[in-house]
């Protein structure tokens, strides 16, 4: 992915079990400091999703670095960044915080 420029990326996620399961994304950059730098236009995160029985789907992430990732000189020497998700099962009547500042 080239600063500046936008990207899409799908990350499949498949419900092994007979029943369905609704859950949670939530997402990770690393390196940690790249993270600033790391703009998500679109995506499935932080949203209830519905998987069906040996269901499989692929999930959109629309994205960009930002072009002063490259004017940064703590990130010289980066030149991977990876993006993951870790899906929970969600609970009845429990919320997830939204990320931010408080």
């Amino acid at each position: 992915v080239v600063p500046g420029e936008t990207a899409l990326a799908f990350y499949k996620a498949k419900n092994p079990t007979d029943k369905p399961i609704i859950g949670i994304s939530t997402y990770n950059v690393i390196p940690f400091e790249a993270g600033q730098y790391f703009n998500k236009i679109q995506c499935f995160c932080f949203e209830e999703q519905q998987l069906n029985p040996q269901e499989e789907v692929d999930m959109p992430v629309f994205f960009y670095i930002d072009p002063e990732f490259v004017e940064d000189p703590k990130m010289a020497k980066v030149d991977l960044i990876t993006l993951s998700y870790t899906f929970f099962e969600a609970k009845e009547g429990q919320k997830l915080p939204l990320p931010g500042y408080q």
